[in-house]
């Protein structure tokens, strides 16, 4: 029974990895389209990095100190930032009307600042929640069996 747990342990973790490394790719993007790229990000893009960088040092945490418990924590922010990714997201294509739109300084959320090639940086944001959010759910399903 020991070696069966132990087993289910080890296929879980590769989860648990992939899923730091979707947002440490998600983080170092946001700072190189803003660094590099001279993109100054919108209101909305502030809130997602403030949900995407602590996932990128928790999960790199947990990561590498096999720490089981990160679940609820990576969930929690990851679903907090794929809210505000989606609401970003439907803002850009229109389907938010104008008044209720929290950029009044600064770029605009919806503006064509927000893509790159071609891809809007919302839909980027919610894919890598999304990726984030699945992966976690894996990790935990993996270590439930």
């Amino acid at each position: 029974m020991v070696r069966e747990t132990q087993a289910g342990d080890r296929a879980a973790w590769p989860a648990l990895f992939a899923a730091w490394l979707a947002a440490l790719a998600a983080s170092l993007g946001a700072i190189f389209i803003g660094e590099v790229m001279g993109q100054a990000p919108c209101v909305l893009c502030w809130f997602q990095r403030a949900f995407m960088f602590p996932l990128a040092i928790t999960l790199a945490i947990a990561a590498f100190r096999s720490d089981r418990h990160v679940v609820p924590y990576g969930l929690a922010l990851a679903a907090g930032g794929w809210l505000v990714a989606l609401y970003h997201l439907l803002l850009y294509v229109g389907f938010i009307p104008a008044p209720i739109v929290p950029c009044d300084g600064g770029p605009s959320c919806s503006g064509e600042s927000m893509s790159v090639a071609g891809v809007p940086l919302p839909l980027l944001s919610l894919a890598a929640f999304s990726a984030i959010l699945g992966l976690l759910l894996i990790f935990q399903r993996r270590l439930k069996s």
